[in-house]
């Protein structure tokens, strides 16, 4: 897999958790929500790390 995939690997399931996350905020999953925002924490250090400008795809903001 080379940089160009993983980064976009990285940046779908970056959407994914933060489309997740809304939903457990709604349903107050709390403990839900907690799991997917230490995965979103890991995405998010990821996509920095890679140089992803996260300002306009981060609806969690956290």
């Amino acid at each position: 897999m080379n940089g160009a995939e993983i980064m976009k690997n990285a940046m779908d399931e970056f959407k994914n958790i933060q489309e997740y996350m809304m939903l457990a905020k709604e349903e107050n999953a709390v403990r839900t929500y907690a799991k997917l925002k230490d995965q979103y924490l890991l995405l998010k250090a990821l996509l920095a790390s890679l140089g992803v400008n996260l300002t306009d795809i981060d609806k969690i903001k956290e």
